[in-house]
Parts: structure tokens; C-alpha cells; sequence
């Protein structure tokens, strides 16, 4: 056998080699074909492949290994049980660019799973090779690896602090200012991760001077670079006032409300979960936030969209009006009880309508000049009715009462009230008599509408139970009358009035009987 025979022999080896490792990373793309490879015993035939002499051969097996990782944790556990990780590990530091992307998505793909998943690509010393690769020459290596990191930081602050220990943060900040897009984004997207999870970690993203970075790129044409911006400034804001302010220092505002007009969804409801982050901490950051017209921003953007990109901007509102008298009226001058009530009404998920009836029911509980801007919207019975029906969540009927109650205690509009005497049930019934029971001594008028509107023969129709509050507030209720007017109400069946003089008539003496009773009443009021 010749020389050339015998090399021959090598080359169609080589070539099979190539074929297969080809053929399999081409099949893994296919998620029908994900079980018939795992079946076949791929993962041991594919291991020996990544310290072949070919480096093509190592890139490729390394690819198919990292597309069948990201299938499912099972194969990805495949991978750690098969000691695949070290070598990968090892090679990252040796090999050429096209091998460190690979190596690096096979480390992704792993780590993305679970936090068990993760911890094991740390065990076995991915993270300082890969913070290596963030100083690579290439943007395709840094980006690869800075996708990794981010997938391991992402599960928990242990995680995040192993990231942050192997000194991958200043690398990202360096990389977020790389003119690549691609690289900007996925930096950007594991400074979030890693800011996430407690204010000791986003600490540490501000303090390698992350926020002023950020906060420039916050106007980027590219709309997915804005959504992880967003992200990554919201999740650093949200952990205390001091970070908040640093977010806010670094001149957000006017800018991020530019961002509840985009095009892209995902970029309104991150900028809305910006505000809401700085929003919630002080009565100083919302009134900044009013001031700069995020408020009404917000509920314009809240306007624009539907489903679960309104639900940041609907909490935000909340926080607002939470905070003080002045902050809820802002929200009620901009128009933002009619949004949040068509939220409550409109939306199909429970979790939302529990947002929206949250905020009302924070911006209602002030005087009774915001109550009653919350309950000419007719907003109070659809409260009600979410209270009350059996399809209504826990988390949604709970809310539902607080906002009830949080209202009907301060409203003293009382045609908004008089329905709830008729279908209110009575842990809701005393917070609406206790209402009428402060109203009506000192409101002529409005003593004469609840007689002539039947209010007042509702009432006596009430079993309360003796000594209870509710009967309380009833019995105050009837002292605002005189005797023969409550006798003749409980005795009188108002569908006995067939005569439409009579009835009027009937009104009249009722007026005069009150206004006389009430005369009677100052009279002896003034005497003492």
C-alpha cells in the first residue's frame, strides 16, 4: 500500500468526522430531532470530538453540543454528567475566536436552566475564563461571553455575586461603550441581571460609574439596546432612595418620557417601570416625576396600550397618589381616574383589574374631593362587582374591598353611595350607613333625596343586629328624621302610589315635615 493509499485513509476519516459533526449541529437545530439524537447516545460521541486535531471539527461539535443544551435541562444535564464542561473550559483560553463563541453558548445554554445548572459552570471555573474573553479582541467573544454571564447571574444574588466576584462588572460597563450594538444590548441586559437582586450588587454597578453610561443611551435608535437600558436603570433604582437618586441625578428626566411614545411596547413598559421604581420611594421623587409631566406621560402611554404594558404605569399611578393629598390630585387633574377605571373594566386578567383597583382605591382614600373624583366615574359598583363574584381572584377581591372601603370612608357624595344600600353585602353595608350617618344631620337637602329616593325606607328594611355599628349608624340615620316620617316609611309600600299627584304631594309634606324637624333641631342646638 502506497503512501498516498495510506493517507488517504486519514483524509476520508477526517471528512466523516466533518460530515457527521455537520449533519448532527444542523439536525439540533430541529426540536423533533432533539430526542432521536439524545436516544442515539450523541453526547458521548460527541465529547471526543472537542479535542480533535481539526479545529473545525471542535467548533462544530462544540455548536451541536451547545444547540442540544438549549433544548432542555435534561440535555444540559447530559453535558455536566458527562464531564464536557472542563474541557470547555480549558479551551477557552487556548482557542481561536470561533471556538470561544462556541464554547461560551455551550456555556450559556447550560447555565440558562436552572440555578443548579448555573452553579455548575461556576464549579468548574467558567467564570474566570470567561471574564477573560470580555477583554477579547473580537466583539463576537466578548458578546458570547458576556451572554453567559448574564445567564448565570440571573438565577440569584449568590450567582450575581460569584459574576460580580470574578470582576466581570467593570469589563461590562467597557463593553456597553464598544460601538457594536449587539455588544451595547447583551451588556447592558447582564448589568440588569446582575443589579436585580439585592442594592449591595447594584451598588456595585454604580460604582464603576454604570448609571451615567446607561442613562446616555436611553434616546439609542435601537429599540431592543433601550428595553435593556431601561431594564437595567429600573432595576438599580428600585432598591432604595439613595440609587434612585443617582438614577434620577444623572438627568433622566424630561428624556425617559420620550420613551413612553415608542413604537415598541417592551420599550413603554420599561420606561413605565422606571418611573414606577423612582415613583414608589419618596413624596420628593414623585413630585419630581409630577413636576417634569411624567404623570400624565404615563397615563397617555397607559392609554395607548393594553394588557400587561399597562400594568407598570397602573402601579405607578398608584404609588403617586399613595404618597399625599396634592400627589392623588395631581392624578386626578391629569385624567388618570377615567384610565385607571377603564383598566379595571376592560382588561380580561385579574391581576391587572387588582393593579388598577389598588391605585384607584390609593387615590380615592385622601378627602372627599378625591373620593368623589373616583366615584362620578361610576367606578365604586364595578368594585363591587369584582368583590362579589365567585370568578374573581383572591388577590382581586381583596383589593377590590380595600378600595371600597378606602373610598366609600371618605366619600361623601352620597348618589354614588345610595346604590351599595341595595347590593352591598354587610361588612361593606356599614361603611356606606356610617357615611349617611355623617352626612345627612348636616345636609338639608340631602336629607329630603334620601326620602324621596327611597334611601331612607331601604334602611329600615336592614337587619342589623342589636348593638352592632351598622345598627348604630342606622338608628343616627333615623334621628335625623321625625318619628311619623320613619314610621311611615317602614309601614308605607311605595308601589302603593299609583297616583303620580299623590305621590307628589306626599314629597312635599315629607319636605316640609323635615325642614321642620331640622328647624327644631338648630333651634335647640342653639339654645344649649
Amino acid at each position: 500500500m502506497s503512501q498516498r493509499q495510506v493517507l488517504q485513509v486519514f483524509e476520508l476519516y477526517q471528512n466523516a468526522r466533518t460530515r457527521f459533526v455537520q449533519m448532527v449541529a444542523e439536525q439540533a437545530t430541529r426540536p423533533q430531532n432533539i430526542e432521536t439524537l439524545q436516544n442515539a447516545g450523541i453526547m458521548s460521541l460527541l465529547r471526543p470530538l472537542l479535542l480533535d486535531v481539526v479545529p473545525t471539527i471542535q467548533q462544530t461539535a462544540a455548536l451541536a453540543l451547545g444547540r442540544l443544551a438549549n433544548y432542555n435541562d435534561d440535555l444540559a444535564e447530559a453535558v455536566v454528567k458527562g464531564d464536557i464542561l472542563p474541557q470547555l473550559v480549558y479551551s477557552l483560553a487556548e482557542q481561536n475566536c470561533v471556538y470561544k463563541k462556541a464554547a461560551a453558548f455551550v456555556l450559556r445554554a447550560v447555565g440558562k436552566h436552572s440555578p443548579q445548572l448555573a452553579q455548575a459552570t461556576v464549579d468548574c471555573g467558567a467564570l474566570d475564563s470567561l471574564v477573560i474573553c470580555l477583554e477579547d479582541f473580537d466583539p463576537g467573544v466578548k458578546e458570547a461571553a458576556a451572554w453567559a454571564l448574564a445567564y448565570i447571574a440571573r438565577h440569584n444574588a449568590e450567582l450575581s455575586q460569584a459574576v460580580v466576584d470574578a470582576g466581570a462588572v467593570p469589563l461590562l460597563v467597557l463593553c456597553i461603550q464598544e460601538p457594536e450594538i449587539a455588544l451595547k444590548r447583551i451588556a447592558a441586559s447582564a448589568l440588569s441581571d446582575i443589579s436585580k437582586h439585592s442594592p449591595e450588587l447594584a451598588q456595585t454597578v454604580v460604582d464603576v460609574g454604570a448609571i451615567a453610561h446607561l442613562a446616555q443611551m436611553i434616546l439609542n435608535p435601537d429599540e431592543k439596546l433601550k428595553q435593556q437600558v431601561l431594564s437595567a436603570l429600573s432595576h438599580i433604582a428600585k432598591h432604595s432612595v439613595d440609587l434612585a437618586e443617582m438614577v434620577v441625578e444623572a438627568e433622566i428626566f424630561p428624556v425617559v418620557l420620550t420613551c413612553l411614545k415608542d413604537k415598541d411596547d417592551f420599550v413603554k413598559k420599561n420606561a413605565c417601570t422606571l418611573i414606577r421604581e423612582i415613583a414608589k420611594h419618596t413624596p420628593e421623587l414623585s413630585q419630581l416625576i409630577v413636576n417634569a409631566g411624567g404623570v400624565a406621560a404615563v397615563i397617555d402611554c397607559i392609554g395607548s396600550c393594553k394588557g400587561n404594558i399597562r400594568l407598570p404605569g397602573i402601579m405607578m399611578l398608584g404609588y403617586v397618589a399613595a404618597h399625599s393629598e396634592n400627589l392623588a390630585m395631581a392624578v386626578i387633574i391629569s385624567k388618570g381616574v377615567p384610565q385607571l377605571s377603564e383598566c379595571l373594566s376592560e382588561e380580561p386578567e385579574d391581576h391587572i383589574k387588582a393593579a388598577a383597583a389598588w391605585a384607584l382605591g390609593q387615590v380615592g382614600r385622601h378627602t372627599p374631593e378625591h373620593a368623589r373624583a373616583v366615584a362620578i366615574t361610576n367606578t365604586l359598583p364595578v368594585l363591587l362587582a369584582l368583590y362579589m363574584s365567585p370568578e374573581s381572584s383572591e388577590d382581586l377581591q381583596v383589593k377590590s374591598k380595600k378600595a371600597i372601603k378606602n373610598i366609600i370612608q371618605k366619600c361623601t357624595y352620597l348618589p354614588a353611595l345610595e346604590p351599595f344600600l341595595y347590593d352591598a353585602p354587610p361588612n361593606i353595608l356599614k361603611y356606606v350607613a356610617g357615611q349617611f350617618s355623617k352626612v345627612l344631620p348636616h345636609d338639608s337637602k340631602a336629607r329630603r333625596l334620601f326620602v324621596t329616593s327611597g334611601g331612607l325606607k331601604k334602611i329600615q328594611e336592614i337587619k342589623a343586629e342589636p348593638g352592632s355599628i351598622l345598627q348604630e349608624y342606622i338608628n343616627n340615620i333615623n334621628s335625623c328624621y321625625p318619628e311619623e316620617i320613619v314610621r311611615c316609611t317602614i309601614l308605607l309600600d311605595t308601589q302603593t302610589y299609583f297616583c303620580r299627584g299623590w305621590i307628589a304631594i306626599s314629597h312635599l309634606l315629607t319636605e316640609r315635615r323635615i325642614e321642620q324637624h331640622s328647624d327644631s333641631q338648630e333651634r335647640k342646638d342653639n339654645d344649649r
